[in-house]
């Protein structure tokens, strides 16, 4: 997706060997008009799929998983990494680590919002190692739910997410994909859509 390479060049911020701040567009500030555009992409490529529930990890995956559900007239869950006093039963759990973080988090989803008619599209902001979309996948099968595919904002290709997920039989939909930070910049590998 040029226009997200684009804003990538232009406003992101190259930090070390493996660590690209994007807070001005995508994980802390959101701009609305990539978003949208980001939604009509993957609604686009998801439209004859029967998509009928969207999946996510909070908080920075929720933005463009909001308005791809939107976009493909679905409901949109976000999992929780924290519980809270109204998530008494049914709740589907799974431990997800954070490699930008570096912690581990137990996420939750309410059992009774998943059921084994779902196909689910997960959408989320990043793909490192691809723990935070295994920890979505866990959760989405302990349903009876069926993953159609990953798809991703911006995927960071020379680390094992997507060879990981791929190998465990999930496709993976990049918009972005970053072959390596060279001299401060970012080059490209070419995207999925």
């Amino acid at each position: 997706m040029k226009s997200l390479e684009a804003k990538i060049q232009t406003a992101g911020e190259v930090l070390g060997e493996s660590i690209l701040k994007v807070d001005s567009f995508l994980t802390h500030q959101v701009d609305i008009a990539l978003m949208k555009e980001i939604a009509q992409v993957l609604a686009e490529r998801f439209a004859q799929e029967g998509i009928t529930k969207v999946v996510t990890i909070e908080a920075s995956g929720i933005a463009p998983a909001l308005y791809t559900a939107d976009a493909l007239q679905v409901p949109m869950i976000f999992a929780k990494k924290s519980k809270n006093i109204t998530m008494t039963e049914g709740i589907l759990t799974t431990e997800v680590y954070s490699f930008t973080k570096q912690v581990t988090s137990t996420v939750s989803i309410a059992q009774r919002l998943l059921s084994p008619k779902d196909r689910v599209l997960i959408v989320d902001d990043f793909l490192a190692n691809g723990e935070a979309a295994k920890g979505l996948i866990d959760l989405i099968e302990q349903a009876g739910a069926e993953v159609v595919a990953v798809s991703i904002v911006i995927e960071k290709s020379f680390q094992q997410g997507r060879k990981n997920l791929e190998n465990a039989g999930y496709p993976v939909v990049s918009l972005a994909r970053l072959d390596r930070f060279e001299n401060g910049q970012v080059v490209f590998k070419e995207a999925d859509v």
